[in-house]
């Protein structure tokens, strides 16, 4: 295949977990997890520190066995019969500080089954891609993060998956290469590629991403189409553009929750609130330059799922 071949579309899942189980020492680090993910989408999967991300990703892709349920990736009960098909940029560097930028990238996709003559092509083409040509011959070591993590995801795509996953692929970018390796994602979508993106960063979810899995503990508290979470939870927010002070607007009855940097506020309102009347209220405090009733943020909704889960997990059990 080469480097500007698409893949043909196909139907189904690329990726579907069924009771997933993965355990260490004892401790249940994936618990029962059912994951399905649509072919040629980019599929999000979110969750706090230690809440089961990595393990489940290096479980599907048969780093890790699983202790119970089962795997199929790419049609194969067996991930690892199919790993040349598959691309993985994990959340800590795997890169070779030693080795200079254009020879890893060549060594790499060599291993993955590219001749020789191709492999120096493509880390070619893909230094150019990131904007690296003119660190061809740096050491890995001698680079910024931003700078390698860039290099880490030429290198989990230079082969032309057809699944790629994206630990924290965002991290140590500055905004503009992060624009970058978002535009470069979306392009691996548009040519047939499955892409799943853990991330912290609720934003890039966001714009990126079709449907979740939001899991905590290792199991899952919130998934499906992303349009259809927002959808369920309504429009439960009145965003304010406002000038005045910044305490003015905590204390409205109806607001469950106000988060407010002192010139936008988001006040999210409790189930049956009159919105209208929250609205009034505003008005009634600061100068307001604009205000409207808007769906609830990603971030907003992981933070109200994952307080609830923690908040229920803590409570005392009834007598």
């Amino acid at each position: 295949m080469t480097a500007t071949q698409s893949h043909p579309p196909s139907a189904g899942s690329a990726l579907q977990c069924q009771a997933l189980v993965k355990t260490f020492d004892g401790q249940v680090a994936v618990g029962g997890l059912d994951l399905s993910v649509r072919t040629g989408t980019i599929f999000g999967l979110l969750g706090p520190n230690g809440s089961g991300k990595t393990t489940t990703i290096r479980t599907c892709l048969g780093i890790y066995r699983p202790d119970g349920g089962s795997v199929t990736l790419l049609g194969s009960r067996d991930p690892l019969s199919v790993r040349h098909r598959v691309g993985y940029l994990p959340e800590e560097r795997g890169l070779y500080a030693r080795m200079k930028v254009r020879e890893q990238l060549a060594f790499l996709a060599s291993i993955r089954g590219l001749t020789l003559r191709e492999s120096d092509r493509r880390a070619d083409a893909w230094l150019e891609r990131v904007g690296l040509t003119d660190r061809a011959n740096v050491l890995t070591r001698e680079m910024s993060k931003g700078m390698q993590q860039k290099v880490q995801f030429a290198a989990a795509v230079i082969h032309d998956p057809e699944f790629v996953v994206l630990d924290e692929p965002f991290s140590g970018l500055d905004p503009v290469n992060a624009r970058l390796l978002q535009d470069l994602i979306f392009e691996q979508r548009d040519r047939g590629t499955t892409v799943v993106l853990s991330t912290h960063q609720m934003d890039q979810v966001e714009a990126m991403c079709e449907s979740i899995c939001l899991i905590d503990k290792g199991r899952p508290v919130l998934g499906g189409r992303l349009s259809d979470i927002k959808a369920e939870y309504g429009r439960n927010t009145v965003a304010v553009e406002y000038v005045g002070p910044r305490d003015r607007l905590a204390g409205i009855a109806g607001v469950r929750a106000c988060h407010d940097t002192g010139r936008l506020a988001r006040l999210q309102l409790e189930p049956g609130t009159d919105a209208q009347q929250v609205m009034r209220a505003v008005f009634d405090r600061v100068e307001v330059r604009s205000v409207r009733l808007d769906e609830p943020h990603i971030e907003e909704i992981y933070l109200d799922k994952v307080g609830s889960v923690r908040l229920s997990a803590a409570a005392p059990v009834p007598a």
